[in-house]
């Protein structure tokens, strides 16, 4: 013993990671396990090119010191004249982060890694002088061993380069380390990173059997004798069961260890209670802990089948699917818990139990949030393989590395109950080429591989290439975008095929913002799109009502994903468009800068559409009213007014006086639209109401019926002038951790409580106290100011604050002034 210990000093001195080779079972029992660390805080960052800015000598002392995850991006300006599919931010460049940090020497037999959830993009990483690694793909997370280079009880710098390119996605991408980073300091004995696969082949109410497939690393240079003991709790705490297993590990290697439990009475993952348990993976050496490895996951069954559609649990589930970019607003693209949350908590009300992350990995919070809240997702890999949309998109790395981020893509996601199916591709161009097959089915292959309890899909676009030439034949579950007048005829040619909506409708709409005529082409002097939702979008769009009757007549669709549920950054279609003679960069109508596509505006408010969606996926009685009554100037003339419920019937009253009932599905509304292959004429629509209504300022109400009872009701009022600014909070208390978010709507009010809907008043904003402002915003997808100002104006009447904790328990004033109106003032408590 005394030489082995002798043999250790003796590597201190010469080569520290020769220490971490030749550690015994007993040295790992004096060590035990250290969590993961946070690794957010305390870095500096410099945007522009650095000669050496690796070196462990650069001055670095006028950096700018800040706590990741960072956009830089997003901290703008806007700019005219750039790529208008990002958004006119400056997504490409270079920049630099490095951190100064250190390793007690207590720690010399540790194992050192650094994780990232994702940088964009371009990732080049060194430490102290030495280049550790590149990962290109911005959009997947990857672990660097750091052991090695690691300068034990002294200064260490980690410095990461990120060079994202112009012209190289189709939509705002954000720029910087935008996803979370920890610091790992594991023993030589450990689970390593996605360490554990989790599946539940067997589940009956009684019973189910959990497959829990754990990998060890054993990083010494001697073979290790360890027990792998996995623990099974409930949502409460509660053990439900265990395992253990003695293992032997030879030296510098990894092993796959599979372990069944059962559990008795199991409550099982569901869109309607999503119940989580937890696995927690102990390594033992000598009875000791050296590792633990905790994993959420749901015990649930899923199977899809060419009639009969997605089966959950034994039953059928109607996908009601958006797509989502992964910006958060006036947020950017930086990590933020809270605000995933209360994007899909919104998307949620709306009627949502479906996520496609289009057109990438997502964050590992967003999977998180729907495992927790019950919406089940698709997770998608690529928008490209090796035939690239731009320039300098994914295409130029596929060959070298989509094996492996496709793999680890799994890898880090296979554990989340709420992931159903994994996307290879979206509206990929090898969809006409003869041999696609063949690159369509070593995806598959490797998907398969990976985890063989998901199917594979593909969101296709080039109907009826993908057919043709048999990349469909290819995946599990085929996804068509903006085809719902060929599910019959797809389903015809091909009984056995399974097929849902994987992009639908399209449509476009600004919130609050009504055109009369409604058959009105969008206006260029506005640069916004009616909220009426009849007929305005890119050529391949329609209203939704297409994609609602295709799904009724086609009850084998495993349903439908609306494109998009919010609003994202970039892409302001139809206010943009192709410019060929600039190798493919996109010119636009300035200052459109964000999509209009969505229900639900970029600030997180919702647009008329929000209800036409909740009018046919949900069923708490509900009914919506549109336009505002605010139109002067009108008195007389004729306005149409529509309402969206999900009653039986709807009875309008103006100024007091009913105008009547109308019976959802039996009195149709005629929507001029040109739209995919309707190409003339009107389209009618089922699923609306309408009345046209001659103009006198007051009020219009509408009251829904069910079975001939009122059951929901809404009302709108004719304002008067701007009088005071309304704040209201989406929590009006908040963890004071230093990330958690407060988002508060303000409202421009008349003296009689009456929002003003057309109001723009700047409304300026002082924030002091426990917190920090820390993004404006207010749906105008025109608005150029900077989303982190200390003003905005309103946007049909409203706009948004959002501001963060800090690490100490108190109050966050938020006071609210406009000129000539009554001020207002928010308390958000933080604990």
């Amino acid at each position: 013993m005394n030489t082995v210990k002798r043999s250790i000093k003796i590597s201190i001195i010469l080569l520290v990671s020769l220490v971490v080779m030749s550690c015994s079972n007993t040295e790992e029992t004096k060590t035990p396990p250290i969590p993961d660390q946070d690794f957010n805080e305390d870095w500096l960052f410099f945007k522009g090119s650095v000669d050496s800015g690796e070196n462990v000598t650069l001055d670095d002392s006028n950096w700018r010191k800040l706590t990741l995850p960072h956009d830089w991006a997003i901290e703008g300006p806007f700019k005219k004249g750039s790529d208008l599919r990002t958004g006119g931010l400056p997504v490409h460049g270079v920049g630099w982060y490095r951190k100064h940090f250190n390793i007690d020497k207590s720690h010399q037999n540790k194992q050192i890694s650094i994780e990232f959830d994702g940088a964009m993009n371009n990732s080049k990483v060194w430490l102290n002088g030495t280049y550790i690694g590149e990962r290109p793909f911005g959009y997947i997370g990857f672990e660097f061993d750091l052991t090695p280079y690691i300068n034990f009880g002294g200064d260490n710098v980690i410095a990461v380069q990120l060079s994202p390119e112009d012209l190289s996605s189709r939509w705002y991408p954000g720029a910087g380390i935008y996803r979370n980073v920890r610091l790992k300091l594991n023993n030589a004995i450990h689970i390593p990173q996605w360490g554990t696969y989790i599946t539940t082949p067997k589940v009956t109410d009684q019973q189910a059997t959990v497959n829990v497939e754990t990998t060890i690393k054993n990083a010494n240079s001697s073979t290790a004798e360890v027990v792998l003991e996995t623990t099974l709790k409930d949502k409460n705490g509660k053990i439900v069961g265990a395992v253990s297993v003695p293992l032997t590990i030879n030296e510098s290697s990894e092993k796959n260890v599979e372990q069944s439990i059962k559990v008795i009475n199991p409550e099982r993952w569901d869109i309607k209670s999503p119940t989580l348990y937890t696995a927690i993976s102990k390594v033992l050496v000598n009875g000791q802990e050296v590792d633990v490895f905790t994993s959420e996951f749901g015990i649930r069954t899923i199977s899809f089948d060419a009639n009969d559609g997605f089966i959950l649990n034994g039953n059928k589930v109607e996908l009601n699917g958006v797509c989502m970019h992964h910006d958060q607003g006036p947020l950017g693209t930086a990590i933020n818990y809270r605000a995933k949350e209360r994007q899909m908590q919104i998307m949620q009300s709306m009627g949502v139990n479906a996520l496609r992350t289009s057109h990438n990995p997502p964050s590992p919070e967003l999977l998180q949030v729907c495992d927790r809240l019950g919406i089940v997702v698709i997770v998608e890999a690529f928008d490209e393989w090796k035939k690239g949309k731009v320039p300098n998109g994914y295409n130029k790395h596929f060959d070298k590395w989509h094996e492996k981020d496709l793999r680890d893509m799994i890898r880090r996601d296979h554990n989340h109950p709420s992931v159903i199916m994994w996307s290879i591709g979206n509206e990929i161009l090898e969809q006409s080429e003869k041999d696609g097959w063949k690159l369509t089915k070593h995806l598959n292959d490797i998907c398969h591989d990976q985890d063989p309890t998901r199917p594979t899909t593909i969101g296709f676009n080039y109907y009826p290439a993908p057919f043709v030439n048999k990349l469909a034949y290819q995946v599990d579950v085929v996804g068509m975008n903006y085809w719902p007048l060929s599910y019959k005829e797809i389903k015809e040619q091909n009984p056995d095929i399974i097929l849902y909506g994987s992009e639908t409708s399209s449509l476009t709409s600004s919130r609050g913002v009504y055109h009369h005529p409604i058959e009105a082409e969008f206006q260029k002097e506005t640069h916004h799109v009616s909220s009426y939702d009849a007929i305005v979008g890119p050529p391949w769009a329609y209203p939704p009502d297409a994609e609602f009757d295709a799904q009724e007549q086609n009850p084998f669709s495993l349903g439908e994903f609306m494109w998009t549920g919010f609003d994202y950054l970039g892409e302001p279609t139809p206010y943009a468009g192709k410019d060929n003679s600039t190798h493919g960069r996109w010119t636009l109508d300035w200052p459109s800068r964000s999509s209009y596509f969505a229900p639900v505006d970029l600030a997180g408010f919702p647009k008329d559409r929000y209800y036409l969606y909740q009018s046919q996926w949900t069923a708490e009685p509900m009914v919506h009213v549109l336009p505002h009554w605010n139109w002067e100037g009108k008195e007389g003339k004729t306005i149409p007014v529509y309402a969206y419920t999900n009653c039986d019937e709807v009875e309008l009253i103006v100024n007091g006086k009913s105008l009547g009932r109308k019976v959802k599905g039996v009195d149709t509304t005629d929507i001029p639209a040109e739209f995919h292959d309707f190409k003339k004429g009107m389209y009618t629509s089922k699923y609306r109401l309408s009345w046209n209504v001659p103009y006198h300022p007051g009020s219009i109400k509408v009251i829904g019926y069910k079975n001939g009872k009122a059951v929901a009701e809404k009302e709108i009022k004719t304002a008067q002038s701007p009088a005071k600014v309304e704040l209201l909070a989406d929590r009006n208390e908040i963890n004071a951790d230093g990330k958690d978010l407060s988002f508060i709507t303000v409202k421009i009010q008349d003296k009689f409580d009456a929002l003003c809907p057309t109001a723009t008043n700047k409304v300026n904003f002082k924030v002091t106290g426990e917190g920090t402002l820390v993004a404006v915003g207010n749906g105008d997808q025109t608005a150029i100011t900077s989303f982190q100002a200390n003003y905005r104006d309103t946007f049909s009447g409203l706009c948004l604050v959002v501001v963060k904790s800090t690490k100490k328990a108190g109050e966050i004033k938020i006071e609210a002034t406009s000129d000539g109106l009554e001020s207002n003032t928010i308390i958000v408590k933080t604990k």
